[in-house]
């Protein structure tokens, strides 16, 4: 069964019946351990979860890692164990170990199923061993694999300061997101460049250092799939959400510095000539991938803000597959999508909410892109049939934000076509 509904003339959108083909969110601790630093992940769940997370996070549990897993036991499930007193074991031992200064409990599909009330065993074990205890619900029952740090932000939206030590009188501008340090260094110059100070970022590398976000402080997000954190910006803390185009792309990167700017009453200084370079910079690239086309089978929420890059660099997107959207927190980068089709004079492509991945491969047969962005299940698949693949996870590690990552976008893009030559595709096998 599909769902169609209109949003305008221009952009359709559709909701299939599919399940969230995707990573489990506890994979966000893959690389939000990489930011946060002197913290402690401790994720609760079954021996499968940990089978997950020790092959997601791959040869770092050879290192001294700074999570683990709290694998609940057939007596945990049948609540013959008191789960207060099995929870401070481990966390005395920690804090024993480790010395961290904040320790992050990741709920899981079973602890939703067996309603285990971390939120209510955390407060008074945090009272008990004094050390913060941030408990953020990344199951993947409701959410896809990225939605796992958006539910670490918003958790972290509680425990941020609400008033300055010295009165500021005009609004500032908290970033969230997280990005590699090298990255938001890059992006916070941007801003400086325009007269703009960022007043911090969410998260910091330290706990300690969380942002203080007052009343009528604006917010911009870095990355579509942070709908929750914005939402619990404006709910809990008050803040003005800014509406913008994520920073993807050349074109993602100025709109949305201009968009700030204009929040800020600011007018944009060389941003025109900035973009511009950059897009002469990426001229080889884009030639190699002008013209051809390409298929997204929803994986990481990144869809939208690469199918609009990759249509300003002249290819034809067929589909947009995207696990979940939230269309008031993605409406500017919806209306970015749609005046850059008009101004290449591309089709508008469809965008297929939670996709059902056999009617899926259906379409592929039918359209038969030049290449396909999917999640690693079915990559294997898909090139046996001779159609070129890109896994969705490399862009959710790769540093893509900014005008000068923009290389690594086309980089990963490119790749398979050069591979595989890009040449007359083998008949695909039903």
């Amino acid at each position: 069964m599909v769902f169609v509904k209109q949003i305008d003339s221009h952009l359709q959108f559709e909701c299939e019946t599919g399940n969230y083909h995707t990573f489990c969110p506890i994979s966000c601790v893959s690389w939000l351990y990489q930011k946060l630093k002197i913290v402690f992940f401790l994720v609760i769940g079954t021996k499968t979860c940990g089978y997950f997370l020790q092959n997601a996070m791959g040869v770092m549990i050879f290192a001294e890692p700074r999570y683990a897993m709290a694998e609940l036991q057939e007596g945990d499930i049948l609540a013959q164990f008191n789960d207060y007193q099995e929870l401070r074991r481990l966390c005395l031992q920690i804090k024993n170990d480790r010395q961290p200064s904040v320790i992050f409990w990741i709920g899981t599909c079973t602890t939703e199923i067996i309603k285990m009330d971390l939120e209510g065993i955390a407060p008074k074990l945090e009272a008990e061993i004094q050390i913060p205890i941030v408990v953020a619900r990344a199951n993947g029952l409701d959410y896809a694999f990225t939605q796992g740090e958006d539910t670490v932000l918003s958790a972290l939206v509680h425990r941020c300061g609400k008033t300055l030590k010295n009165f500021v009188s005009s609004p500032r501008l908290i970033i969230f997101g997280s990005l590699p340090s090298i990255v938001s260094q890059q992006l916070t110059s941007e801003l400086t460049r325009q007269g703009i100070n960022v007043a911090g970022w969410l998260p910091t590398a330290s706990y300690q250092d969380l942002p203080t976000i007052c009343s009528g402080d604006y917010v911009v997000g870095i990355n579509p799939f942070l709908s929750r954190t914005a939402t619990a910006l404006m709910r809990r803390r008050k803040a003005k959400l800014i509406i913008a185009p994520f920073p993807i792309g050349p074109d993602g990167t100025s709109a949305w510095v201009e968009k700030i700017c204009q929040v800020f009453q600011k007018k944009p200084s060389g941003l025109l000539e900035r973009e511009t370079s950059i897009w002469h910079a990426l001229k080889g690239d884009i030639d190699l991938i002008k013209g051809k086309s390409v298929f997204f089978m929803g994986d990481n929420l990144l869809e939208i803000s690469l199918a609009r890059f990759l249509i300003r660099c002249g290819m034809v997107v067929y589909e947009v597959g995207i696990p979940y959207m939230d269309r008031r927190y993605q409406k500017a980068e919806l209306d970015l999508l749609v005046s850059t089709c008009h101004k290449m004079q591309s089709m508008v492509p469809r965008i297929v909410e939670k996709p059902d991945n056999y009617n899926q491969l259906g379409r592929i047969q039918d359209l038969q892109p030049d290449l396909v962005i999917t999640g690693m299940a079915h990559a294997n698949p898909l090139e046996a049939r001779g159609i070129n693949t890109k896994w969705s996870v490399e862009f959710t590690f790769a540093p893509i934000h900014g005008f000068t990552n923009s290389r690594d976008i086309l980089d990963l893009v490119t790749r398979p076509l050069k591979r595989n030559g890009c040449s007359a595709k083998l008949s695909f096998i039903a």
